[in-house]
């Protein structure tokens, strides 16, 4: 089993900068992918950025030169800055982990709510 609790949710100003935490516990495999989803009001989660055990990134194209996905193994914890914040941005955001062994484990945080206003 695997906890995920995420923090640094808020309300930001459009135009503000918000960082959100993922710390992961329990029995996390080496082989893994994280990311972080977001789902707003009335429309489907989506993923936002995800990351590799090797540190390989990749990202919607919507938050693209705006976000920026990092990890630090040792502290089994999982970051988002977010810049230059826009109200399309307001949702809730949900940390992920996929540990690649089989069968593949998906595990899911409970959600922080990031509001953009504009």
């Amino acid at each position: 089993q695997v906890q995920l609790v995420e923090s640094g949710g808020g309300l930001v100003q459009a135009g503000g900068s918000l960082r959100l935490s993922c710390a992961a516990s329990g029995s996390i495999f080496s082989a893994n992918i994280m990311g972080w989803y977001r789902q707003a009001p009335g429309k489907q989660r989506e993923l936002v950025a995800g990351i590799t055990n090797g540190g390989t990134t990749n990202y919607a194209d919507s938050v693209k030169d705006r976000f920026t996905i990092s990890r630090d193994t040792a502290k089994s914890t999982m970051y988002l800055q977010m810049n230059a914040l826009k109200p399309e941005d307001t949702a809730v955001y949900y940390c992920n982990i996929h540990i690649l062994r089989l069968p593949i484990e998906t595990y899911w945080g409970q959600g922080t709510q990031v509001t953009v206003s504009s």
